[in-house]
């Protein structure tokens, strides 16, 4: 049986040494923040042909006096090829109808063998930026103080308060490291990043729940004497097998998605599947590492301090 308790110490120095790369990220590459809540515009033409990127970024910034991020994607429908080019103008400011007008006719003046198409825009001002990222941010925090209240009920057979804590605890570290993620990865901020959080959220505490459900059914069954350590142990290990199960399957099915993201270049879909395969990582290794250990240690220091 592994002695989970007993090893608490590795398990939290893991983590530490994880979340302190993310740090350290965060001060070398900073944090970019998308369109969704930034602001911005992102412009979208079909063509034909060659167009040469370098060209449009000098045109884009002619004109609009802003960077810009330019992507290629390509599609393959009844056999036939249609080329696009993605304009990113991330910014703090919209992008008005005049500058749009202005920037289309001189990049369909300087390619007018390109058969450049306008087949979408998208603009977001800055206070609807801000509004959507405030709001995604609350989202967040509420379903975690939620989840907290709901353990806090579902197991106060064995000291709810402190269960639901801890589980949040394991919550806001897998939330971290998916934050970290895009910050290692200089992946802008996006609503991917709200998917991911949300989602890897529920994914973990569904372990944390199990784990703690094992354990309140153990207290029962083997009564108040055995050490909580020794319950806390016994219960995470007859859980292992199904939470290491479950998070490779999950895992594998998301690397299969990144994949194909990868060779379609859809990078809405790589900037979920990406800190998805991390957040399962996270979510199996918190919820049998770091809960049920945090717990017991939280119990034998209430303990101690009951005796004193």
């Amino acid at each position: 049986m592994i002695k989970f308790y007993n090893n608490r110490w590795r398990y939290f120095i893991i983590s530490i040494v994880a979340l302190a790369v993310g740090v350290i990220a965060f001060f070398i590459n900073g944090v970019s923040l998308d369109i969704q809540f930034k602001g911005g515009a992102i412009i979208k033409y079909s063509y034909t042909g060659d167009v040469d990127f370098s060209e449009v970024s000098a045109i884009v910034t002619e004109k609009l006096n802003r960077g810009v991020e330019i992507q290629e994607t390509t599609s393959n429908v009844d056999n036939v090829e249609t080329k696009s080019i993605v304009l990113n103008l991330a910014d703090n400011e919209g992008l008005s109808e005049d500058e749009q007008i202005a920037l289309d006719e001189a990049l369909k003046e300087r390619f007018p063998n390109s058969d450049l198409t306008l087949t979408g825009s998208s603009v977001v001002k800055p206070f609807i930026g801000r509004r959507f990222f405030i709001t995604s941010i609350r989202a967040v925090l509420l379903a975690s103080l939620l989840i907290m209240i709901f353990i806090w009920y579902r197991f106060r057979k064995i000291s709810g308060a402190s269960a639901g804590v801890m589980a949040l605890v394991a919550l806001l570290h897998d939330v971290a490291i998916v934050f970290f993620v895009f910050i290692v990865f200089k992946m802008p901020i996006n609503d991917s990043f709200i998917a991911a959080a949300l989602t890897i959220v529920g994914y973990s505490i569904n372990d944390t729940i199990v784990i703690y459900d094992r354990i309140r059914e153990n207290r029962r069954l083997l009564g108040v004497k055995v050490p909580v350590d020794e319950l806390v142990d016994k219960s995470i290990n007859q859980s292992l097998v199904r939470s290491i199960n479950t998070s490779i399957t999950t895992f594998v099915s998301i690397t299969i998605v990144y994949i194909f993201a990868l060779i379609y270049n859809i990078d809405s879909i790589k900037s979920f599947a990406l800190p998805m395969m991390f957040g399962i990582v996270s979510g199996c290794y918190s919820s049998v590492c770091l809960a049920g250990p945090l717990w017991v240690s939280w119990q034998k220091f209430k303990s101690k301090a009951k005796t004193a």
